[in-house]
């Protein structure tokens, strides 16, 4: 991994700089005793139909796909999901909590001159939604939705838009995910990655390994700054 003293760096949104689980606490209040599972399975179900729509070319935005799942969710549970109760989870969806870290890291990039950029499965409004609940707008150089091309992660063509957006051949964008198949879907594609490894799960058997990993965002930046991490 190169490091650059003004590098680009591109990250995912859910599950890196916000964490999809915090909406645990609202489902755990609507549903006692099995928020955990809802989110669990709300969170897998959302991947696992951007995956099957991707391959069977049935496009439909990260938002009805969210919303799918929570239903499906729902039904696989037997849970009585109110239109209150869907309403509410949705919702919380537009304001998920972002890590503790992330803020203080994306400023100290800026403050090193780097450029910053969003590429996300999210819907343009989606992501305007966590950003502005959680004061990061204005940070970031591009934030780049899936929505323009029509299809999910890990598909190449969805990479290649980070390099269009900067201008910038893969290997000289920094892109970070906490989710280990788009580490290694981007690695696939040419990017630079940094894994943020936030469970301490072994590295996808997929041919390919991070550039460089680490727990949380401030490995990233001790990685930008010092060439610290572990590598792949």
């Amino acid at each position: 991994m190169e490091h650059a003293d003004k590098p680009v760096v591109v990250f995912d949104a859910y599950g890196t700089l916000f964490d999809v689980h915090s909406v645990t606490d609202l489902a755990e209040t609507l549903f006692p005793e099995r928020g955990h599972e809802l989110s669990q399975t709300w969170r897998s179900k959302q991947l696992e139909y951007c995956f099957l729509r991707t391959l069977g070319d049935r496009y439909e935005d990260f938002w009805s796909i969210t919303d799918s799942a929570l239903q499906y969710t729902a039904g696989k549970m037997g849970l009585d999901l109110t239109t209150d109760a869907h309403n509410r989870l949705m919702q919380a969806y537009l304001a998920l909590s972002p890590f503790p870290e992330s803020p203080k890291v994306l400023r100290a990039i800026q403050d090193m001159g780097g450029q910053l950029g969003i590429l996300s499965n999210g819907t343009d409004s989606m992501l305007d939604h966590l950003l502005r609940n959680a004061g990061m707008e204005g940070l970031f150089t591009h934030v780049i939705s899936v929505d323009r091309i029509k299809k999910y992660k890990p598909f190449p063509q969805v990479y290649q838009m980070a390099c269009d957006a900067f201008g910038l051949s893969p290997r000289q964008i920094h892109f970070v995910s906490s989710n280990g198949w788009d580490a290694s879907g981007a690695a696939w594609f040419g990017l630079t990655t940094f894994w943020v490894n936030r469970q301490s799960a072994p590295v996808e058997q997929l041919g390919v390994a991070p550039h460089a990993m680490g727990a949380t965002l401030d490995d990233l930046l001790d990685h930008l700054l010092h060439g610290t991490g572990l590598t792949g």
